[in-house]
C-alpha cells in the first residue's frame, strides 16, 4: 500500500467502521429472542431477517465481499456527469480482509494509513432500531447482544488507539442507563446513539425530552464521548406519504430521497436538542455528529436565529451560541468547510472523519487535509485532524 500523504501531527479519525460477522447479533441473544434476527438465502444471496421481515437495507449483510474503500470518492467529489448507477460506480468489489473484522490487523492498517487513533463504528447495526421500533424490549435485547459481541471481538478501548462505540438505545430509560453502566464498566470511551425520535410503547418522542434526563445526566457525569452517527432514522416512513411504502435503501439510486431526506434526520435531531432544552438543561453535554456532513449546519443556525428573534421566551439561552458550544460536527470531505467554520464561529468543534473503509469515504483517510480550505491555518488543520477530538476525549497530547 502506498500512502500519498502522512501528517506531521497526531491524527484522530472520528469515523472508521468495522464489518460485523453473522453472529454479531445472535451469539449473545437471549433464548426468547432466538429467531428475532435470522439470515436466509434468497436466490443464492444471504439476507438478514429482522422480526420476520427480510431487509435489503444492506445488500450484502455478511460482508464476505465488500466495496473497495473510497469506491464512490469521485462521485462525491466531482458528481456523476455520465449518470452511472451506484452499482456501476462501485466497480469491482473485494474480499473482506481481517483488518475490517479484527482490531490487531486494523492497528497495522492504521499505521500504514497514518491514523494514530480512531472511533470505530459498527456498520450493520444502523438498521436495528428502526426495524424493531414496535418492540422496545426487543430493541434493548438485541443492542445488548451486539454490544457483548463488540466487546468480545474488538473491546471498547483497544490499546488506547481504537475506540469501538457500543450502541445505546433509549426507549426504556432505565435499560438505557443499565446499558450505559455496562459499557462504561468495560472501558467504553465513546457511545453511539441514533439521531432519531425514540420509539416507545406509546409512540415515538424526542430524546431531548425531560423523560431522558436521568440518562443524559449519567452520560455527562461519566465523561463518555456521546456520538450521533448517521443511521436509518425512520424517515422512509415520512417519505412514503409521497412514494408509497418502502424500506430505506441507502445504496439504491433515489433522487427524491437524495433531495429531501439525507439531511433532515440530523437537522431535526439537533433542532430538537436545542429547542427542547436538552443542551441548556445539561450545559456540559457535548454531542459529536458523525457521518452526517456539515452542509445542514448554516441552514439550521439561520432558522434557530430567526426563531429566537420571534420567540425568545422559548429558550433559556441564545440557541445559536448553545449549538456552537455543545455540538461537534464532522463534515464530509466535499463539504464547504469554510462556510461551516464561519457558521460555527471557528474550527474548535469541527472533526475529521474519513468513513474508512466504506465506499463513500476516503480511500486514503489523511488526504482529507487536501480538502480543508486555504483559509485554515496550521493550528486549524491540527485541531480538525485530531486535536479537537483528542481534547473532547481527554487526550490532551493531541491538542499540543
Amino acid at each position: 500500500m502506498t500512502i500519498t500523504r502522512k501528517c506531521d501531527f497526531p491524527v484522530f479519525d472520528a469515523d472508521n467502521h468495522l464489518y460485523e460477522t453473522q453472529e454479531a447479533f445472535t451469539r449473545h441473544l437471549p433464548k426468547q429472542y432466538k429467531h428475532l434476527i435470522d439470515y436466509v438465502t434468497v436466490r443464492g444471496r444471504t439476507k438478514i431477517v429482522v422480526k420476520g421481515q427480510i431487509s435489503n437495507y444492506i445488500p450484502n449483510p455478511t460482508f464476505e465481499v465488500v466495496a473497495r474503500p473510497g469506491a464512490h470518492e469521485e462521485f462525491y467529489k466531482n458528481g456523476n456527469p455520465e449518470g452511472k448507477s451506484l452499482r456501476e460506480l462501485t466497480g469491482e468489489p473485494m474480499r473482506c480482509i481481517p483488518a475490517f473484522r479484527e482490531p490487531e490487523p486494523r492497528l497495522k492498517l492504521m499505521d500504514e494509513l497514518g491514523i494514530d487513533r480512531t472511533l470505530m463504528f459498527p456498520t450493520l447495526a444502523s438498521l436495528l432500531e428502526e426495524r424493531l421500533r414496535e418492540d422496545p424490549e426487543a430493541i434493548h435485547a438485541v443492542v445488548h447482544a451486539l454490544n457483548q459481541w463488540l466487546h468480545d471481538t474488538w473491546s471498547f478501548n483497544y490499546q488506547d488507539r481504537i475506540f469501538t462505540t457500543p450502541v445505546i438505545s433509549l426507549p426504556i430509560v432505565s435499560k438505557a442507563i443499565e446499558e450505559l453502566e455496562w459499557v462504561l464498566e468495560r472501558g467504553a470511551k465513546a457511545i453511539l446513539i441514533r439521531p432519531a425520535p425514540v420509539p416507545g410503547f406509546r409512540g415515538s418522542r424526542s430524546f431531548a425530552f425531560e423523560e431522558f434526563d436521568p440518562f443524559w445526566k449519567r452520560a455527562v457525569e461519566s465523561g463518555v464521548c456521546v456520538t450521533m452517527h448517521a443511521s436509518d432514522s425512520g424517515y422512509a416512513r415520512y417519505q412514503s406519504d409521497w412514494t408509497g411504502p418502502t424500506e430505506m435503501l441507502p445504496f439504491k439510486d433515489d433522487a427524491f430521497r437524495q433531495a429531501t431526506a439525507t439531511k433532515r434526520p440530523i437537522e431535526d435531531s439537533m433542532a430538537s436538542a436545542v429547542c427542547h432544552g436538552l443542551l441548556t438543561r445539561h450545559p456540559k453535554l457535548k454531542i459529536s455528529v458523525i457521518e452526517n456532513g456539515g452542509s445542514w449546519v448554516p441552514h439550521l443556525l439561520q432558522n434557530l436565529a430567526e426563531t429566537y428573534k420571534k420567540m425568545p421566551q422559548c429558550f433559556e439561552a441564545d440557541p445559536v451560541e448553545t449549538f456552537r458550544k455543545q455540538i461537534y460536527v464532522s463534515p464530509f470531505f466535499e463539504d464547504h468547510m469554510a462556510e461551516l467554520a464561519e457558521a460555527m464561529g471557528g474550527t474548535d468543534n469541527i472533526l475529521f472523519g474519513s468513513d474508512y473503509p466504506h465506499p463513500e469515504g476516503l480511500a486514503e483517510p489523511t488526504t482529507y487535509v487536501s480538502h480543508l480550505p486555504k483559509s485554515f491555518n496550521k493550528e486549524d488543520v491540527r485541531k480538525v485532524m485530531g486535536g479537537n477530538l483528542g481534547k473532547l476525549m481527554g487526550y490532551e497530547s493531541l491538542v499540543k
